[in-house]
């Protein structure tokens, strides 16, 4: 039989409203080392139908009122039984979680305990599942764990806390987490969403490897097509609860029969049509930023007294020019120095030495007094726009403010009359001015967030990763608004991203960062088609495409 049968499950949960279809009627299945990937946008029921399998939604507000979902459980003695997840007391189901069925979580710096080692953590699972086990071999069988998922120095690294490693290697203790007992079944939700496309392909090459060598079923939760088309044997595509399209990957993507499926294939970039705005003129652009040798170095101390002992060369003599109009894209792995090269431009991080010249006026050097009157030519987008909006005001105060500050409009009625005109620029009712940020979903929020950054009618904005954990279908929408945008308003934008699909849709000119230094740049279709340096070709490379 099949790993796991799911049939006619429904799942729901309770709010203020009422009960919330979360899975309405989903029936499917997962044959033995076969990979089925759920894909679908953000509140379709993915990570519900995950929860419900694993049997970790909370009892008071959850309920299935119908369906079953048979797992072939492997005991401990190797004998075999057949058990509805949704039947199994308490006990049984602490057995099987962990030991039989895993799971990935999504972000793995809130999954994992601050205050606890990774090794700590790895060897609590162990010794849950396998309590005969000496502390001696519980340990070697985690610093095992650790290597497989090719952690350098692992015995070494066995001590650190989660703060102290990135997010590709905090992802990767996650797995070696969740692989530590061997599982029959591994659920991985959105496990590379947030990571660097180097770090997405060397995951996913381990988990294809781990499940080869271990016969191990994978339930992939994604909205990445270019993954799915990597990892998946079969694919479900959810909408609003529904199953609505399952079947062989290669059928499903390139033959879909549903609209939703259709609709979300067609919003993937490189299925997108091309851009119907003209692009500025390349040939003889005017540059509105020039930045020469720019340098942003972060000491390191150490010792009682804190003694400067070396420097993090964030920014290492960094020169580019971006030309009035264009969208420029800054692409580059995490800790490459991406963000704070932008910051800097924008003079919210104090550059240690170099220059940065807008529209021929120094700014490195000026004061807060003598940048203010700039603030108004340059703005930024921010990658959350959850933790840069400020929850407890209205999006009214929130975009009229800058406005205020800035001496734009004679009065509040004014003020608010623009705010209403930005709102309907970004494709939101002018009624939203009077909502607080969590009542809208995350697209929404990102439009506001590009909202306030044109508020102030800049000509300058820096879009930092403003696409990075939205679903195919709202990232398409975001991308054709950028495109309106800088046409209707001859907008010049630095796109950082590591996206390089977005990159190659949407942006003029390419710069590849790295360690702090530029490698390599010139016109996206240069750089992306034919790439010259080892780093970049690397990058294009683990690109996840969705040629099947």
């Amino acid at each position: 039989m099949a790993l796991v049968e799911v049939s006619g499950l429904k799942t729901y949960l309770q709010s203020a409203k009422g009960a919330v279809k979360a899975v309405d009627d989903v029936s499917f299945t997962i044959e033995k080392g076969e990979t089925f990937c759920l894909v679908g946008e953000s509140g379709s029921g993915k990570s519900i139908m995950a929860l419900s399998i694993i049997q970790l939604l909370p009892h008071g507000i959850s309920s299935h009122p119908s369906g079953n979902i048979q797992f072939d459980w492997r005991k401990d003695n190797g004998s075999h039984e057949t058990v509805d997840m949704l039947s199994l007391d308490e006990e049984v189901l602490c057995n099987i979680r962990g030991s039989r069925i895993a799971m990935i979580f999504q972000e793995p710096m809130t999954s994992l305990n601050p205050v606890f080692t990774i090794g700590d953590q790895i060897m609590e699972a162990i010794e849950l599942h396998h309590p005969e086990r000496s502390e001696t071999e519980v340990k070697q069988q985690a610093i095992d764990a650790l290597n497989k998922v090719q952690i350098k120095d692992a015995e070494r690294r066995f001590n650190d806390y989660p703060h102290q490693l990135s997010g590709g290697q905090r992802q990767r203790v996650m797995i070696a987490m969740a692989l530590a007992c061997e599982p029959d079944l591994l659920i991985a939700d959105e496990p590379t969403t947030a990571l660097d496309v180097t770090v997405q392909a060397e995951i996913l090459e381990l988990m294809r490897e781990l499940q080869r060598n271990n016969g191990m079923s994978i339930l992939f939760i994604t909205h990445d097509f270019g993954v799915v088309a990597q990892m998946a044997h079969k694919v479900g595509v959810m909408q609003q609860g529904k199953l609505i399209e399952q079947g062989e990957t290669r059928e499903v993507l390139t033959n879909p029969q549903h609209p939703y499926s259709k609709k979300l294939l067609a919003a993937v970039p490189e299925n997108l049509p091309p851009l119907k705005h003209a692009r500025p003129d390349m040939q003889n652009p005017e540059t509105i930023i020039t930045v020469k040798d720019l340098d942003v170095h972060f000491p390191i101390r150490k010792g009682f007294f804190q003694r400067v002992v070396d420097h993090v060369r964030a920014v290492d003599n960094v020169s580019l020019d971006i030309p009035k109009g264009q969208i420029v894209a800054l692409v580059g792995e995490s800790g490459s120095g991406k963000t704070t090269l932008g910051r800097a431009i924008l003079q919210l991080q104090k550059p240690t030495a170099g220059s940065v010249v807008m529209n021929g006026k120094e700014l490195v050097g000026l004061s807060q007094k003598e940048l203010r009157p700039w603030r108004k030519h340059m703005q930024i987008a921010f990658q959350d726009p959850q933790s840069s909006l400020n929850p407890r005001l209205f999006v009214s105060t929130t975009l009229t403010e800058p406005m205020k500050a800035h001496g734009i409009g004679s009065s509040d009625e004014e003020r608010i009359e623009l705010a209403a005109d930005l709102m309907e620029s970004v494709d939101l009712q002018r009624d939203h001015l009077w909502r607080y940020p969590h009542e809208f979903s995350g697209g929404q929020r990102q439009r506001i967030g590009l909202a306030r950054a044109m508020a102030l009618n800049p000509e300058f904005i820096v879009c930092d990763e403003i696409t990075s954990a939205l679903d195919v279908s709202v990232q398409a929408e975001v991308l054709e608004l950028l495109t309106e945008i800088r046409s209707k308003r001859d907008l010049t934008l630095l796109f950082i991203t590591h996206n390089i699909a977005v990159v190659e849709y949407l942006c003029d000119t390419t710069v590849v960062l790295k360690d702090g230094k530029i490698v390599e740049q010139g016109l996206t279709a240069d750089v992306c088609g034919n790439p010259q340096q080892a780093y970049t070709q690397k990058l294009i490379a683990a690109v996840p495409r969705l040629n099947i």
